[in-house]
């Protein structure tokens, strides 16, 4: 039997390099897709009332939470990045009120009103919740957080966003210095308001969340 040409193992080696991309390629896809799963259109979310209800941002606790890796920390070519007067914020909760022993869930909606794609970090290292009742600061996300990251994603020009999974405020005063400790004063509840203002990508919220705890 005669032996293969050398055009015949060259047109072979092409192959094989083929097929190799094309599984890196498709691998690659996957990890993009399962980083970029805690950010969903807002068509993808549930409509439980006239604002767009959030499907949740960060873990629900920041303290133990263990973020991916940023699937790329530089910009999409060709997107310019997001600029202050194109970008709306809105913190959102799980409800208006909640009785003793509820937890509320915070979330973050993002849109963008620009009239062109642009990209933006809306991961961990660039979230913050505050949760305030008059000038007295209660609870910062920030305060126990642990190993943040980053997240690069575009926001398609005239789009809404919603995180996927809600921060759980705990009802505890926040301190850098407690956070391992097992017992927090509680925010006193019996119709006491409350205030949650949020902060992303460089970017905060135009306005704060009210809520109740009874």
């Amino acid at each position: 039997m005669s032996r293969p040409s050398a055009a015949v193992y060259r047109r072979r080696r092409l192959l094989v390099i083929v097929v190799a991309f094309v599984a890196v390629a498709a691998i690659s896809g996957g990890v993009w897709l399962a980083l970029a799963q805690p950010w969903s259109s807002a068509s993808d979310a549930p409509a439980a009332s006239a604002t767009p209800e959030a499907t949740a941002s960060a873990p629900t606790d920041p303290a133990s939470a263990s973020p991916s890796p940023s699937p790329d920390d530089t910009e999409t070519p060709g997107v310019v990045a997001c600029e202050a007067g194109d970008i709306v914020v809105v913190a959102q909760t799980d409800a208006d009120t909640y009785g003793a022993g509820e937890l509320p869930q915070l979330s973050i909606s993002l849109t963008n009103n620009g009239a062109r794609d642009c990209t933006m970090n809306v991961g961990s290292s660039t979230q913050k919740f505050v949760v305030t009742s008059g000038s007295d600061t209660w609870w910062r996300s920030t305060d126990c957080q642990t190993e943040p990251s980053d997240m690069i994603v575009t926001l398609e020009a005239g789009t809404t966003v919603t995180s996927a999974t809600p921060v759980v405020w705990d009802r505890s005063r926040s301190s850098v210095d407690t956070c391992d400790a097992e017992h927090r004063p509680q925010a006193p509840g019996g119709g006491s308001s409350y205030h949650v203002s949020v902060e992303i990508g460089g970017f905060e919220g135009a306005s704060t969340k009210q809520i109740i705890l009874r």
